[in-house]
């Protein structure tokens, strides 16, 4: 069974659960959708101050979302002994972390996909011919995520109060991403020369190079704890 077939076999079971549950993706999206709505009554409707705190709240709203997500996955894993299964196959743990990254990935990626249309017809964005770096600026974003998140929720998971653990262990490493990823959209938004949004991209590939690699080498010992 070669590496790619194992992290497809694993990535695909993930899909084919969440896509017959759907309360993963539906939980994500409704408390995005709940966060983004309640903001936009916080502010009044076409100011410069809504528009100028719409990055925040976006990545307010994802990141709490992916922090539910992540937390009710790797519930369900242990509940229903799937985790337990899969480390008792002859799967290599490093192929379990990538598929469950992959995933991860993936899920918060419909997320998106559901969320952002919806944010800018409520704060009234002009996207307009940033959206290429913005798909970046998110892509990035949610890798760093799910590359810390996919560690800490199996941490987390293997504990009584797993859903005060993951955010405790998770924000304060995350906290790099939700910097950069924030202050990468506003100069979008804003319409910022590219050299300036690069520079806070720049901090975030190197973000996701290192922890991606750390949590890679780590997941292994992580599982068999």
């Amino acid at each position: 069974m070669t590496a790619l077939l194992q992290i497809w076999t694993i990535l695909r079971k993930d899909i084919l659960v969440e896509r017959r549950s759907k309360d993963l993706v539906v939980s994500m999206a409704v408390f995005a959708l709940v966060v983004i709505v309640v903001f936009n009554f916080a502010f009044d409707p076409g100011t410069t101050q809504l528009q100028n705190a719409a990055p925040g709240i976006l990545w307010v709203a994802l990141i709490f979302a992916g922090n539910i997500g992540l937390s009710r996955a790797f519930a369900r894993e242990q509940e229903n002994g799937m985790m337990q299964g899969l480390l008792l196959c002859p799967v290599e743990r490093s192929n379990i972390y990538l598929a469950k990254v992959l995933g991860n990935m993936i899920f918060m990626g419909i997320t998106q996909i559901i969320v952002l249309p919806v944010m800018i017809v409520f704060y009234d964005l002009s996207v307009g011919v940033a959206y290429l770096p913005l798909l970046l600026i998110l892509f990035l974003g949610t890798l760093g995520f799910a590359t810390t998140g996919t560690l800490f929720s199996t941490i987390a998971a293997q504990t009584r109060t797993r859903e005060v653990m993951l955010p405790i262990l998770l924000l304060p490493v995350s906290t790099p991403v939700i910097l950069c990823t924030t202050k990468s959209t506003a100069l979008l938004f804003k319409g910022a020369a590219f050299s300036q949004v690069f520079s806070w991209i720049k901090i975030l590939i190197a973000f996701d190079m290192i922890f991606f690699v750390l949590s890679w080498l780590l997941y292994e010992y992580v599982v068999e704890d």
